[in-house]
């Protein structure tokens, strides 16, 4: 089966910027208290819904997928980037890091207590948004959970360059109430939600969505 053109176009664009991104956010997660709260949150309730693996998809250079080793979690990390994913295996090569997309995970069915998507979403086009959203239902277990973390707007910018290069990098800003519906169709259940104001380093509201797979489907009829 060919590959959407957006898979080439943001896998082309993450490959020409590799190191200079790592350089520029291998460490952020030190100023988001907000977004590590919320890795901490799902980090419980992984181990209160019985563990097993999480999977950090668009990882980049892994400093999330280290981090959530940090708190105790089975991490892997995977992203359409190959220089990305040799970065992140040279600066944590004690975890494990794979290419892949969010679009077709390799993985079983509900092998995964986790899946976290921190700002790598934001790629993906509208129309191809719900097929993601299955999927990581699909590889979930029941009680399994996601936490999604992404701009908060109603646009479609097209970034042609970053660090000096020229690059082609589609970037989706949505409302937070059409990705959480989006999550309640393809069958989760919201857990909680933070929304971030913009400040001095962001210009656009940040949105965090916690939600898990229910365990059983009675769950979802009875909306609990």
């Amino acid at each position: 089966m060919t590959e959407p053109d957006f898979l080439h176009t943001t896998q082309a664009s993450y490959d020409a910027i590799a190191a200079q991104y790592e350089e520029r956010f291998h460490d952020e997660l030190a100023a988001m208290p907000l977004e590590r709260a919320m890795l901490a949150a799902f980090a419980e309730l992984v181990a209160a819904s019985g563990g097993g693996p999480v999977a950090d998809v668009g990882c980049g250079a892994g400093h999330v997928t280290a981090h959530l080793h940090g708190l105790g979690l089975s991490a892997v990390g995977m992203d359409l980037s190959p220089r990305m994913v040799a970065l992140a295996r040279r600066e944590h090569f004690e975890l494990r890091f794979e290419e892949g997309s969010m679009t077709a995970l390799d993985l079983p069915d509900g092998t995964l207590g986790g899946v976290v998507a921190m700002y790598s979403i934001i790629h993906v086009p509208d129309e191809r948004l719900p097929d993601v959203f299955a999927e990581f239902h699909r590889v979930l277990a029941p009680g399994g959970q996601v936490l999604l973390a992404f701009q908060v707007g109603d646009d479609h910018v097209r970034q042609t360059e970053a660090f000096g290069q020229q690059i082609a990098l589609d970037c989706y800003w949505r409302p937070l109430e059409h990705v959480a519906d989006l999550l309640g169709r393809a069958g989760f259940v919201e857990n909680a939600r933070l929304v971030r104001e913009p400040d001095g380093t962001a210009k656009l509201q940040r949105a965090c969505l916690l939600a898990r797979r229910p365990a059983s489907t009675r769950h979802v009829l009875q909306g609990q």
